[in-house]
C-alpha cells in the first residue's frame, strides 16, 4: 500500500550515512510498534542500523509498559496533525550508558523549538503538558560484552489531541511551529539525533549536562517520587541522575522506573 505522505527519506539517509555506514531508512504504513519491531529483528540477529518509522502504531508503548497514545491511530491523517513515531536501531558501545534517554530528549528539544523543556528523565514538555516521549531498549549482540543494539524510539505529538485518559495533559508541536508536519519534524531531528548519540557514546553524558539543567522543567520545583519521597529538584548531575534536596538531605535518583509528579504546575507564562 503506497502511501499519500512524502517522507523525506533519501535526504534524511544523506545526511546520516556518513555518520552511521549502512544506515537505511524505512517507512510502513502500519505497525504494532517501531520499537517492537526493532527489538524482534534484533533477537534475530538483524543489528543494521536503521530510522524506522510507522505512519500508524496500533500498540505503540511507552516507559513502565505504558501505552504510547497516538492521534494517527485514531483515524487522524499525519499530514493534518497526528503524531510523529519512529524508532532508531544501532550498534552502540558506550563506556556508561547512563544519561542516554537524557542525551536523546535534549537533541530532539534543540532541534525543534526553544521553548520546550525536557521532564527528567524521557518526556518532552511544553510548559506543564506533555509534547513527545523517549523509550530506549537495548537487545545483546552476539559475545559482545560491551557492545547492544539500542533501539531509541520516540513519539511526538504533531497536532491537536484531546486529553481523555491521559494522566498528563497533551501538547503538540504546531502550538509553537504552526503548519509542521511529522515529515518536517523528522527531517529536522533525525540527523542531529544520530549526531548526538554517537558523541554520547564517545564522550558520556557528562558534556550535555548544563545544557540539560538549562531545559530542566523540573529545576528548582517541588517534586514527590513514585517511593512517596518529597523534595525540591536540582537539575541532573554529570551521569544524568536527577538531584533532589529532600528533608533526608540531597538524593541522586537514577533509577529508570522512579517517576516524578509536580506536586504544583510550574510557573509557565501562557503562550
Amino acid at each position: 500500500m503506497s502511501s499519500a505522505i512524502r517522507w523525506p527519506a533519501e535526504a534524511i539517509w544523506e545526511a546520516v550515512v556518513p555518520d552511521l555506514p549502512g544506515f537505511t531508512v524505512e517507512v510502513l504504513p502500519q505497525l504494532d510498534s517501531t520499537n517492537s519491531e526493532l527489538m524482534r529483528r534484533a533477537r534475530a540477529a538483524r543489528l543494521e542500523p536503521v530510522l524506522l518509522v510507522a505512519e500508524r502504531q496500533t500498540a505503540g508503548r511507552g516507559r513502565l509498559g505504558r501505552d504510547w497514545h497516538s492521534e494517527a491511530d485514531a483515524g487522524a491523517s499525519l499530514s493534518s496533525g497526528g503524531s510523529l513515531t519512529f524508532s532508531l536501531g544501532l550498534p552502540l558501545a558506550p563506556l556508561d550508558w547512563s544519561g542516554l534517554s537524557l542525551a536523546v530528549g535534549l537533541s530532539v528539544v534543540q532541534s525543534l523549538h526553544p521553548d520546550l523543556h525536557l521532564k527528567w528523565p524521557n518526556d518532552v514538555w511544553l510548559q506543564e503538558r506533555k509534547l513527545a516521549g523517549i523509550l530506549i531498549e537495548t537487545a545483546s549482540v552476539g559475545d559482545s560484552a560491551a557492545t547492544r543494539y539500542a533501539v531509541v524510539g520516540v513519539g511526538i505529538n504533531i497536532g491537536p489531541r484531546a486529553a481523555s485518559g491521559l494522566a498528563t495533559p497533551p501538547a503538540w508541536l504546531r502550538e509553537v511551529l504552526p503548519g509542521i508536519d511529522a515529515p518536517q519534524a523528522l527531517l529536522r531531528i533525525a540527523a542531529p539525533l544520530v549526531q548526538a548519540i554517537k558523541a554520547f557514546e564517545a564522550r558520556g553524558f557528562a558534556p550535555l549536562q548544563s545544557r540539560f539543567n538549562a531545559r530542566d522543567a523540573l529545576g528548582g520545583l517541588p517534586v514527590t517520587l513514585s517511593d512517596g519521597l518529597c523534595g525540591t529538584a536540582l537539575g541532573v548531575d554529570g551521569v544524568g541522575a536527577l538531584r533532589v534536596q529532600t528533608a533526608q538531605g540531597l538524593q541522586s535518583i537514577a533509577s529508570a522506573e522512579v517517576s516524578v509528579r509536580l506536586l504544583e504546575p510550574p510557573p509557565y507564562p501562557h503562550l
